[in-house]
């Protein structure tokens, strides 16, 4: 499995059923090469105009199952709420 393959997966918390977003990097230990986690980055904030929210990581640890075309993970980390606002009088 490549780092382009792994990136291409959803992950998802197995506990709450959650879908946190897809895998879009890795953290690993430079002196062992050691994959240490996965990284999520936030959501875009008005089409990354304001920047994003913040990124998720998640310890490899913490992942139960790496399928075809999504992560298992068994974690406390959540996913940030999405909030829906009113644009222009509209919810």
């Amino acid at each position: 499995m490549t780092v382009y393959e792994l990136c291409e997966r959803d992950v998802v918390n197995v506990t709450t059923g959650q879908n946190l977003g897809k895998v879009d990097d890795i953290s690993f230990e430079p002196e062992t090469a050691r994959i240490t986690g996965v990284i999520l980055y936030g959501r875009l904030k008005l089409f990354g105009l304001l920047g994003r929210e913040e990124d998720t990581a998640i310890p490899w640890g913490d992942i139960e199952k790496i399928g075809t075309d999504v992560l298992l993970v068994r974690t406390a980390v959540s996913a940030p709420p999405r909030s829906r606002k009113k644009l222009f009088g509209v919810k």
